[in-house]
């Protein structure tokens, strides 16, 4: 009898110190970790005076595989080409800023055709590059479509260029007194596109 009401007893001591151990824990609320306020970033400095993208100018090649007729089509955004059984559609195109070293010229492009069963498929919608073609392709048994330029105008300085003060008006000055050096450049002069150029194609020829 003695040795159950000692069990009995010490049950209830463990009872009574777990309780109390409970209570505590819940009492005791965690130390909530300190919001620390995210650093307020500086604005995007945007560059102004760019063309707009509604005013610029695509110039997209287009080749007929079967007959090996091609042509160039001069496009806005927004606008849209058929020929016979293809649509091309120009979405936007860019070029990178003359202060940028390495250049791009792309349009954002979707080719729409025939397919096999005579229905209106999607072969590609992306971005194509003139100086790399092979980056993105339009994978199209009959059609091929690249881009040859985008005529559009940035500043002539970028948001970080210096200009020092005085030195266009010192050169305006000096006027004709400026002398050149008499060495010969051996920098090649740049081939600009002639956006007027075509293929004299006829305009239903191509798509035969």
């Amino acid at each position: 009898m003695k040795r159950a009401a000692l069990w009995i007893v010490a049950a209830a001591f463990c009872a009574a110190a777990g309780w109390q151990a409970v209570s505590a824990l819940n009492e005791v609320t965690p130390a909530q970790p300190a919001v620390k306020e995210l650093p307020k970033l500086a604005p995007v400095a945007t560059v102004t005076n760019v063309t707009p993208m509604s005013e610029r100018v695509a110039i997209l090649g287009i080749l007929n595989k079967r007959n090996g007729l091609w042509r160039d089509l001069t496009m806005k955004p927004g606008q849209a080409v058929r020929l016979g059984d293809v649509v091309v559609r120009l979405s936007a195109c860019e070029q990178t800023a003359p202060w940028e070293q390495e250049k791009w010229t792309g349009a954002f492009v979707q080719v729409i055709a025939f397919d096999p069963d005579k229905k209106w498929r999607r072969y590609f919608s992306g971005w194509l590059y003139k100086e790399s073609p092979s980056l993105n392709m339009v994978e199209n048994p009959i059609w091929d479509v690249w881009v040859k330029d985008c005529k559009m105008k940035y500043p002539e300085t970028g948001k970080d260029t210096i200009v020092a003060k005085g030195a266009s008006e010192g050169a305006a000055a000096a006027g004709g007194g400026a002398r050149r050096s008499s060495a010969p450049s051996n920098a090649p002069e740049a081939d600009e596109p002639d956006a007027g150029a075509e293929e004299d194609v006829a305009e239903d020829s191509i798509d035969q």
